[in-house]
């Protein structure tokens, strides 16, 4: 299952992202991390002590993921012609999760027991001629050509606030968490996040954080309605974490709202057919605003209708 976190920066959802990940990783359940914001703080939430992340980011390889992943589906005729949405077919590598290939091989790395990807961060080179999401390509792009199995994960950390709508990678999940704090500025994205999830049909909940008492509960329910599956109290341990010395362990109360997102997932089922039409819908988006232009191709040709999506493609 694929499941991301958004929410305003500063509410939480990297955090929340590395605790989610670490509890899956502990019990033993097959997940990755990848970290898809801005910032690139996730490897340090999963293990503040840990040393510098040296695994390459998937941004810097595009062209070779391209590659990789194009195969010998003859409807992509080159690295060239294959663009962040560009929708698996029939000769495409499609990937198991951690499987046996270059792209884990070369961007994988354990940290705090969690195997990360990073996606990469925004430097000088990139100001005034790439947007962000132009690197967010590589990951749109893995999970349009990941099949996933039964009991496996991946935690994608999100772009903050309504930027992750930039792309269409929000619509690439099977469950979205919506990290908000209670107070106004922190469910302002939740409304924004909610009818575009609408929209599309995706599964949305929010998860509250931060939270230090009846009137914080009260004040999201109010504002969010049914919408809050589950809240995490303002925590001592996440903070002494955050300074590189963790005492103890995660409070009880948090941990259990750790379970209730894990039951949360493992309760939506696999939608293959509808990742596959979201993934062709925001393709041919691409293709008649800027793709056709830029490579002066009809790639609406590189949508295979023979194609069926899922465990089934492997064979």
């Amino acid at each position: 299952m694929r499941v991301a976190f958004v929410g305003k920066g500063g509410s939480g959802k990297t955090t929340l992202s590395a605790l989610f990940a670490r509890e899956l990783a502990r019990s033993g359940a097959p997940v990755l991390a990848v970290d898809g914001d801005i910032n690139q703080h996730l490897a340090e939430a999963l293990d503040p002590g840990a040393g510098p992340f040296t695994a390459p980011p998937l941004a810097a390889h595009t062209g070779e993921i391209k590659d990789l992943l194009r195969g010998t589906n003859p409807r992509i005729a080159s690295r060239e012609a294959m663009i962040k949405t560009t929708p698996p077919g029939r000769g495409s590598r499609l990937l198991h999760l951690l499987g046996d290939d270059a792209l884990h091989a070369r961007h994988v790395q354990q940290v705090g027991g969690v195997p990360l990807m990073v996606t990469g961060a925004f430097d000088e080179s990139d100001l005034g001629v790439a947007c962000y999401h132009s690197k967010l390509g590589a990951v749109e792009l893995y999970l349009g050509h990941l099949v996933d199995g039964p009991g496996e994960y991946v935690v994608v950390d999100m772009t903050a606030g309504a930027d992750a709508f930039a792309s269409g990678l929000f619509t690439r999940f099977d469950m979205t968490f919506l990290v908000a704090e209670p107070t106004r500025r922190g469910v302002s994205v939740y409304r924004q996040y909610r009818d575009h999830a609408a929209e599309f049909g995706i599964p949305l909940a929010v998860v509250g954080n931060k939270v230090t008492g009846e009137d914080d509960l009260l004040f999201l329910k109010e504002q969010v309605g049914d919408d809050l599956l589950t809240h995490l109290a303002l925590s001592p341990w996440v903070r002494s974490a955050e300074r590189g010395t963790p005492q103890g362990e995660l409070e009880s109360a948090n941990r259990h709202a750790l379970t209730v997102l894990r039951e949360t997932v493992d309760a939506r089922p696999k939608d293959w057919p509808t990742l596959h039409r979201h993934a062709v819908e925001f393709h041919l988006r691409n293709a008649r605003a800027w793709a056709d232009t830029a490579t002066g191709q009809d790639l609406a040709t590189q949508v295979d209708p023979e194609f069926v999506p899922g465990p089934a493609s492997l064979t």
